[in-house]
Order: structure tokens, then C-alpha cells, then sequence
């Protein structure tokens, strides 16, 4: 599996890059929307997104208008972590995030969350 990580905490890139990497999985990490949509224009072949919402430069909302705009990108599943309002978010993205959770969360609940929601890409 192809997975790329947004997020601005440096810690929970490492964690997650690491759970991932044990697993044979390749990762591509970026700390903002707008790192991440520059790795997506030169490689839009993901099998999942894994973004936190609230990140300095273009935050995870925009991220996510800007990825479902682009038919390169708009099939990738995308998974949406914030530490604010779930609903909130869920109401002012619909139809856009495939699974939005709430932080803290389990590394490794998120990394099925990831397997999970990939596997599902095909089907």
C-alpha cells in the first residue's frame, strides 16, 4: 500500500511513518495541504490520504477541496484527524472525507482505519 501523511506534528509523522514502514508500506510524508498537493502532482498513485485538519499554510479542509477538484485525485480515500469538532467538520465537508475521527486515536487504530479504508478503494 502507497499512503501519504499530512500532518504538522512531527511527532505523529514519525510514529505513524514508522507503523506503516513495518508493514512493507510505502509512505511519502508532508507537513501541510500545500506540501502534500506538490507530491500529488508529481505522483497522484495513492491507495490513501491520512490528513489532519488543523495545520498551518493550507489546512486539511482546503486540502481536501483542492484534492477532490483534480481527477487525478479526487478517487484517492481520504481520511480526515482533527482535535476539534468532529461534526463540525463533517458537516462543513460532506462528501468529502471517507472516515473523520477524532484525536487521540490509537496509532494502531489508524493504521487498520488506513488498511480498511484502501482495501475498499477496489471494490
Amino acid at each position: 500500500m502507497k499512503i501519504l501523511l499530512v500532518d504538522d506534528d512531527c511527532v505523529h509523522l514519525l510514529i505513524l511513518r514508522k507503523i506503516f514502514e513495518k508493514s512493507n508500506d510505502e509512505v511519502v510524508v508532508a507537513h501541510n495541504g500545500k506540501e502534500a498537493l506538490q507530491y500529488l502532482e508529481f505522483d497522484p498513485f495513492f491507495n490513501v490520504i491520512m490528513t489532519d485538519i488543523m495545520m498551518p499554510v493550507m489546512d486539511g479542509v482546503e486540502f481536501l477541496e483542492h484534492l477532490k477538484e483534480s481527477p487525478q485525485t479526487c478517487k484517492i480515500p481520504t481520511i480526515g484527524i482533527t482535535a476539534g469538532d468532529v461534526e463540525y467538520f463533517r458537516e462543513k465537508c460532506k462528501n468529502g472525507f471517507d472516515s473523520l475521527v477524532s484525536k487521540p486515536m490509537d496509532f494502531y487504530d489508524l493504521y487498520n482505519l488506513a488498511k480498511s479504508t484502501a482495501s475498499h478503494q477496489f471494490n
